[in-house]
């Protein structure tokens, strides 16, 4: 089917209070595997390249970007195309050219004035090409000499007051919000800040996000959901899976070279993944 937007999908699960899962793509079995296991739970799923896979694919988006469109419009559930974690502004210019709704525009690591100034001119300019964006905010610097926290440094929270000015004046459609979470885990161990996402959500007039989620619990998934979460970032989990099961496979046959024998028990373990994320999120 076509493509369709990630304002759409986050709009709506937002409206529904429910999440969509996006999943951060790195390689063409992590986009099958995605949308795959989207299938096979009947949902719709965003997939997600960052600004480190662009680097890993030798600095080229289109390559991984054509073939997560191509595959998207063979889906049999609505797909939509989101960049994340972008830096770079001449990344950010390929967007709309690679088939992208969306980006994620991280400037959260500069002190506050830089990063409002940086990120109203990456909307401003994003608008203007019809993509939906979403930014970070951690805690910010300034306060007895500290510099910023992004969103996911251990011991930053977004303070509600000012992300409601930060939202106001940079116009974004989404935030990632600091309650809890961090990238890259490897336990789910992550406990989030439940009252705090609460005043977040009472204050702020869009979408929020949540990063880091391969770190968190199912029950705390839900309780965010429930909560205000509109979109839930995944990657680390789904690298998790992937890498597990090809350790077992190699384990177990030494002789292995076939790519394909170890690359299809990769992406079958990711499936599993995506399709047991997406049944969280959807928990009452």
């Amino acid at each position: 089917m076509p493509l369709v937007t990630t304002g759409e999908l986050v709009t709506s699960a937002a409206a529904a209070r429910s999440a969509v899962a996006a999943f951060n793509v790195i390689t063409l079995e992590h986009i099958e595997a995605v949308i795959a296991g989207a299938e096979s739970v009947d949902s719709p799923v965003v997939l997600q390249v960052s600004e480190n896979a662009v680097k890993f694919r030798y600095g080229r988006l289109l390559p991984l970007a054509r073939a997560a469109v191509t595959a998207a419009e063979r889906a049999g559930v609505p797909v939509a195309l989101h960049l994340d974690h972008i830096q770079s502004d001449d990344l950010l210019r390929q967007a709309p050219g690679a088939g992208f709704s969306s980006v994620m525009y991280d400037a959260a690591r500069l002190p506050y004035a830089d990063n409002l100034a940086a990120t109203k001119a990456a909307v401003d300019w994003a608008h203007a090409q019809g993509l939906w964006i979403e930014a970070e905010l951690g805690r910010l610097g300034g306060k007895n000499g500290e510099p910023p926290l992004d969103a996911h440094a251990p011991g930053a929270r977004t303070d509600p007051a000012e992300a409601h000015a930060f939202v106001i004046d940079s116009g974004v459609d989404a935030l990632a919000v600091a309650i809890g979470s961090s990238h890259a885990m490897t336990t789910r161990t992550a406990t989030l800040d439940h009252d705090l996402l609460k005043r977040l959500s009472a204050t702020l007039d869009v979408p929020l996000v949540l990063h880091g989620s391969s770190g968190v619990p199912d029950d705390e998934l839900t309780s965010a959901v429930a909560g205000g979460i509109a979109k839930v970032n995944v990657g680390t989990a789904l690298n998790i899976a992937m890498t597990g099961a090809i350790r077992d496979f190699l384990a177990a046959h030494p002789e292995a070279v076939d790519s394909r024998k170890y690359l299809s028990v990769g992406r079958e373990a990711m499936v599993r993944a995506v399709a047991g994320i997406i049944g969280v999120l959807r928990a009452p």
